[in-house]
């Protein structure tokens, strides 16, 4: 860290503004230092090394945290509503209990990032990197996951309704007792992922890849399974009623007292 950075920081957001416009092409270094609950709202914190920096608690409401390195940071219960952090670094960063609403994260790298009861509804996470990332119990109600890889997550009882994962990467992730109403999982990869007790209803399941995946006692009513691939996938007591199952694959699949009333068959018959 340089102390004079700091300390420029701690001037204020006028002198902090001014200082970054006077000098484009320097590298802010504020590693490692303790910025407890600061005030940084809507500061330009773009491109600043922030390894292991202490913001708990800290307003960064619409901040620009765009390709900052936040590696290993300490965000817990922070305030980043609206904040942009496209690109940024927040590999094992702890963003426990934080407002991360109508957040930029595009393309962040979150890799086993701690995200346990964050607030993430309606922000924006096309092709980030949430592989092993902690994301039990968090709000990501109508979030944007296009092509986010999600492999070995942790989303035990996560919300996530509404929410578009269409071709995300969610290979062998915990979705157990996950509130899913009306996810978008179009193309998506969900293969030995464990969805044993999700609320899954209305949910768009079409053309997914969804070998060896444990839905048992899941609640997948209207769901749309058209065209996706459940081989070997576990459904025992599942509630599948009115689904649509339409040109499903089903090769090896457990349906053992799963409920099919009504639902669209593989053949096109619906199940009385």
């Amino acid at each position: 860290m340089f102390i004079e950075h700091l300390a420029l920081l701690q001037e204020g957001a006028a002198r902090w503004i001014e200082w970054r416009t006077d000098n484009p092409l320097a590298e802010p270094d504020l590693s490692k230092a303790d910025l407890r609950g600061a005030n940084l709202k809507g500061v330009n914190l773009s491109k600043v090394n922030l390894y292991q920096t202490r913001l708990i608690a800290a307003n960064l409401c619409e901040a620009n945290l765009s390709k900052a390195n936040l590696h290993a940071a300490n965000l817990h219960a922070a305030e980043l509503t609206a904040a942009d952090l496209s690109l940024a670094n927040l590999i094992a960063a702890n963003l426990t209990e934080v407002d991360l609403s109508d957040a930029n994260l595009i393309g962040a790298d979150l890799i086993e990032a701690n995200l346990k009861e964050a607030d993430l509804s309606n922000a924006n996470l096309i092709g980030a990197d949430l592989r092993r990332a902690n994301l039990r119990e968090a709000d990501l109600s109508a979030v944007k996951l296009i092509r986010t890889n999600l492999s070995e997550a942790n989303l035990i009882a996560a919300n996530l309704s509404r929410a578009d994962l269409s071709q995300a990467n969610i290979h062998d992730a915990e979705l157990l007792g996950a509130y899913l109403y009306r996810a978008n999982f179009h193309r998506a990869n969900l293969s030995e992922a464990h969805l044993s007790g999700a609320y899954i209803i209305r949910a768009d399941l079409s053309e997914v890849n969804l070998y060896k995946a444990d839905f048992r006692r899941a609640n997948l009513r209207k769901a749309n399974l058209r065209g996706a691939s459940l081989t070997q996938v576990r459904l025992r007591g599942a509630n599948l009623s009115q689904a649509n199952l339409f040109k499903a694959h089903l090769e090896g699949t457990n349906l053992s007292e799963a409920n099919l009333q009504g639902a669209i068959m593989p053949d096109g018959i619906i199940h009385h």
